[in-house]
């Protein structure tokens, strides 16, 4: 068991080093290109230095399922790799196995969640010097003394859109720890996304079997994505906490991917927390209105793939969706770009909500994040300690935020 002990001992032994045009890579992310670090106060480092650093959502492994290799070598590409994470201290994360919404409508998503899932064991095989799986919070600790990274394994997307609990459990015994409610910005059979017409309004029945044999076996509930009923309906029926663990906050930026105050506080009072996507697309409406009027669609706007991908097997589909991996964020002016502290600025508007207890980190780096000005890639975390600094928050504060949320969330849905 995780006690408040175990983990401060944890944290005093934290090792130190850890139109097409218009998608052009921005400045900071241009292949190839080292752009210079961001100045950060010798405080921020020191903090940021003893913190665990938990990210609940990482795409770590998109890049290499499509396009080979190893997570475990750098690249001049993307904005994350085991070498450029532990820069940025990352200690633990959530390793998105990502489903996306082309291999729903020919019924590819089983099948391409067991390939994904088997492609990561094998990544972590490769780099087991480095990086190890966590199936519980005693393990995080454990392989975090050890001086390596923890990845827990969590499915974004569908694993089955019947939401079948014999696939399930077998996905659980191969060390899946965590899995998305809503299939991506699609519907399940059993479950509603925020972002396709309603289509049951929450959850089914099937939707309420799932949920418990999730709590039965151990296993995070992950409700990023899902739609407003069907987060308010797991909380309900939920015998333990629940996790957004990519998320942002309606009030700031009003786009149904984003969660209510109404739904922080429930998720909140049952021992949930949020975890805060890094991208200006959930915090900065500024930035999200100019990237909408050049996309000229939403971000979650799916209507297309149905015709794009009728009749192609798996292998075809792979190749359709391999140019979007690792997804960047866009080149946008000056004039419209986030800062560090508004991104900082939508975490405590939360914590004023529910307290310091209940955010978390959940960055979704080369899941498509615009980044803050000046932030190059998973490198430059430290600069959000830097600006909780500036606003006067404690190290206890940062300490939760970085990490100590999510460490005690998944030690309990885990203890089973």
């Amino acid at each position: 068991m995780l006690t408040r002990r175990r983990f401060l001992h944890y944290t005093a032994l934290a090792p130190a080093a850890l139109s097409p045009a218009f998608w052009a890579q921005a400045p900071s992310q241009d292949p190839g290109i080292d752009h210079a670090a961001p100045q950060i106060s010798a405080q921020a480092r020191a903090i940021h230095k003893r913190a665990l650093i938990f990210d609940g959502h990482v795409h770590a492994l998109d890049r290499e399922f499509y396009h080979g290799g190893s997570m475990g070598i750098r690249t001049t590409d993307g904005q994350w790799d085991l070498p450029r994470a532990r820069e940025g201290g990352v200690g633990a994360f959530f390793l998105s196995v990502f489903t996306p919404e082309e291999y729903y409508p020919s019924r590819f998503e089983t099948k391409q969640a067991l390939r994904r899932i088997d492609h990561a064991l094998n990544q972590l095989q490769m780099n087991r010097d480095q990086v190890e799986l966590a199936l519980n919070g005693d393990d995080v600790v454990r392989i975090r003394t050890q001086g390596k990274m923890a990845a827990v394994l969590d499915i974004e997307g569908s694993y089955d859109l019947d939401g079948d609990l014999g696939v399930l459990r077998e996905l659980h015994r191969l060390g899946l720890r965590s899995v998305q409610l809503s299939a991506h910005n699609w519907n399940q059979n059993y479950a509603d996304s925020c972002c396709s017409s309603p289509q049951w309004n929450g959850l089914t029945e099937h939707g309420h079997d799932v949920i418990r044999e999730m709590n039965r076996l151990g296993m995070v509930i992950n409700v990023s994505h899902s739609s407003d009923d069907t987060i308010s309906q797991a909380i309900d029926i939920s015998d333990g906490p629940i996790i957004a663990t990519h998320h942002g906050l309606r009030k700031v930026n009003d786009i149904p991917r984003n969660m209510p105050d109404s739904l922080l506080k429930k998720l909140a009072a049952k021992g949930g927390i949020i975890g805060f996507q890094i991208g200006s697309e959930f915090a900065y409406p500024k930035e999200y209105d100019w990237l909408t009027a050049h996309r000229h669609k939403t971000f979650w706007d799916t209507t297309s793939i149905p015709d794009r991908v009728k009749g192609k097997t798996i292998y075809e589909v792979d190749k359709l969706v391999a140019p979007q991996f690792p997804m960047l964020g866009a080149q946008v002016p000056d004039s419209v770009m986030m800062q560090v502290d508004d991104w900082v600025s939508v975490v405590d508007k939360a914590i004023q909500l529910v307290g310091e207890d209940h955010v978390a980190i959940g960055t979704d780096f080369d899941g498509g994040p615009t980044l803050a000005r000046g932030m190059r890639d998973v490198r430059d975390l430290p600069m959000i300690t830097d600006a909780m600094l500036r606003r006067r928050y404690s190290e206890e504060r940062i300490h939760k935020f970085w990490g100590g949320n999510l460490l005690r969330c998944f030690s309990q849905v885990t203890q089973k």
